[in-house]
């Protein structure tokens, strides 16, 4: 008699994206690995070769509403376990938390989630004498799941405590809590067009934006979506495309771009005719922009060097001045806790100081670069007063060569309410708002317009 020929758990359809899924999980929550470093690059998860698009597209959205539901599935959890979930078989805690994920907010059959959750579980040694227990809390979790969500929709369980209180203490309780509510929300495809905004909206079946970007629902791939591989277009949130705009008519201009990867706004300059020049310190994203350039069929001179440094350590002579500087400093990024719902989970309050400290820094070197009466465009993606308003006020109280040059609504489609009453950007995730809540929101953003006299 032939011996008998068990299937491999690998074999099992789906079993493989949500075994790479509960990994990369356990980077983001016990590693403190960002998706970014997870799921491209040198440092990219391994399996993901071997998972085909709609298996990585599914591992991606699993992890994405996981990363934005983790307050309130611990607590449906929480209340489904009598002993609280396992801490000594993290692959348990992933099975657990993808198994209810599927079932409380993804079309996925609420018994495919249940049975690939358990062979997860049993693949795992440490975990594996778990395996009836999850299969008890999630067939619970589809009885009685939706319920226990209902108990807390008025709560804000999917914000870390600290980051709430900072919101609500700069913005007030009411847009803390709609800024928690907007992140929570899968967000759409924003595109950045060469020309003619509508037709592309047409043809990806979205819709132009007041702004002029155009935004999509359409999934997938975005190298296979029409347009992106002969350089129609480029992905750009609707509000990081501000900033660059906000130079005004750059056509023959000099304009350093600071930090300047993955060069969604060297692309912005490049293409409304200025001479750029990027920088950045990582080698990596500095190949990244410059493919993207090709690809976009636009010039702009590019270097890897540490902003704060360069010239000097780029091989350039310490004398060039430019008519214009874009600052895009790095941020604790709270703004786009919506695209990358990771961070929530990985800032600290600590981390803001040092970042302030190397904003400081950044803003003293465009300053130096500037020419006279040249503009400084300062820019962040974060939510936190002391990287946007507070870093803006010390530059001006410390530099008398600047004033501050206010932007006006009509300059951002007349959407006066993302203009501050100094006179800055300020745009909040839950600006721009939309019947349907997919194609509603902004990523949160700030940008000062600054001359030198």
């Amino acid at each position: 008699m032939p011996p008998q020929r068990f299937a491999l758990p690998s074999e099992v359809p789906g079993l493989a994206a949500r075994r790479i899924a509960a990994d990369i999980l356990d980077g983001v929550l016990h590693k403190r690995r960002t998706l970014d470093e997870q799921l491209d690059g040198a440092a990219a998860h391994p399996g993901l070769k071997t998972l085909s698009d709609r298996d990585r597209a599914l591992m991606r959205r699993l992890v994405a509403t996981i990363l934005r539901r983790l307050g309130t599935l611990g607590h449906v959890l929480s209340r489904l376990l009598d002993r609280g979930i396992p801490t000594d078989a993290p692959r348990a805690q992933s099975a657990l938390l993808i198994g209810a994920a599927q079932i409380l907010w993804m079309d996925v059959p609420d018994h495919a989630a249940v049975d690939l959750a358990v062979r997860l579980v049993q693949s795992d040694r440490r975990a594996a004498k778990y395996a009836g227990l999850v299969n008890a809390v999630l067939r619970r979790c589809a009885r009685e799941g939706q319920p226990l969500i209902d108990e807390v929709k008025s709560q804000t369980l999917d914000v870390p405590p600290w980051l709430l209180a900072r919101w609500t203490a700069h913005y007030g309780e009411t847009v803390a809590r709609a800024i928690a509510i907007a992140i929570g929300q899968e967000p759409s495809l924003d595109i950045t067009v060469k020309s003619d905004a509508a037709q592309w909206a047409t043809r990806l079946h979205g819709e132009v934006l007041p702004t002029g970007s155009v935004r999509t629902l359409l999934q997938g791939p975005v190298t296979m979506l029409p347009g992106f591989a002969d350089g129609q277009w480029w992905v750009q949130d609707a509000a990081a495309a501000l900033p660059a705009r906000l130079f005004g008519d750059v056509a023959g201009k000099t304009i350093a771009d600071l930090c300047a990867a993955p060069g969604g706004k060297t692309a912005q300059l490049a293409q409304a005719g200025a001479h750029v020049t990027a920088i950045d310190r990582s080698p990596n994203r500095v190949a990244r922009l410059r493919d993207n350039l090709a690809r976009l069929a636009l010039e702009a001179k590019t270097g890897v060097a540490d902003a704060v440094e360069w010239p000097k350590d780029n091989g350039g002579d310490g004398g060039e001045r430019f008519d214009g500087v874009l600052v895009d400093a790095p941020c604790a990024s709270t703004g786009t806790i919506r695209r990358h719902p990771d961070i929530a989970w990985l800032r600290q309050d600590a981390d803001i100081a040092a970042l302030t400290a190397l904003q400081k820094r950044l803003l003293q070197k465009a300053v130096a670069l500037l020419k006279p009466g040249g503009t400084l465009i300062y820019c962040t993606c974060s939510l936190e007063p002391e990287e946007g308003e507070q870093a803006i006020a010390a530059l001006l109280a410390a530099e008398a060569t600047l004033r501050r040059a206010p932007i006006e609504a009509g300059e951002v489609a007349g959407l006066a309410e993302i203009v501050t009453a100094e006179g800055d950007l300020r745009t909040l995730p839950c600006h721009l708002p939309h019947d349907d809540p997919r194609l509603g929101g902004l990523d949160g953003f700030y940008a000062a317009r600054l001359v030198k006299s």
